[in-house]
């Protein structure tokens, strides 16, 4: 999987790229997905990420991250190679890895793994969804990162 990574912070962020690789190859592994796909990343800061949670979703606040899929089904042959982009609030990454007393690389692993599941069609509307949707989280992370 070839990935973007595009950062609008004062932090390094481009040494994560050899997690994220690993990563997305445990998503092809996992989810046995064609290689010559790819994902772009954003890393952004809380007042970005308002501002496109506003914009986009009409929530006028900040998240930690936000998908944009080119395609929302699950099911499909991925026609298109492009997957989608994702943006990371580095700010609530660092947040969250304190709150869940675990490292921040930890938090950019998940929010990853997170941002690169729904862009490839999963969701967690409902509890069945949601279910299938951590289990593949812990399968893809499995091996790559301790909790």
């Amino acid at each position: 999987m070839l990935i973007q990574i595009f950062n609008r912070t004062n932090q390094n962020m481009f040494s994560y790229r050899p997690l994220f690789e690993e990563i997305s190859s445990s998503c092809e592994k996992v989810l046995k997905l064609p290689k010559d796909l790819e994902i772009s990343i954003t890393f952004v800061r809380s007042r970005t990420i308002h501002n496109i949670n506003k914009e986009y979703r009409n929530i006028d606040k900040p998240t930690d991250v936000i998908s944009f899929a080119i395609q929302d089904d699950k099911n499909t042959n991925y026609i298109r190679e492009d997957l989608g982009d994702i943006f990371i609030n580095i700010d609530y990454a660092k947040r969250q890895a304190k709150e869940y007393k675990h490292s921040y690389k930890r938090e950019l692993a998940f929010l990853f793994t997170h941002g690169l599941l729904h862009c490839l069609g999963y969701d967690h509307m409902n509890e069945k969804d949601e279910k299938e949707m951590i289990l593949l989280q812990k399968k893809v992370l499995d091996g790559i990162i301790k909790k």
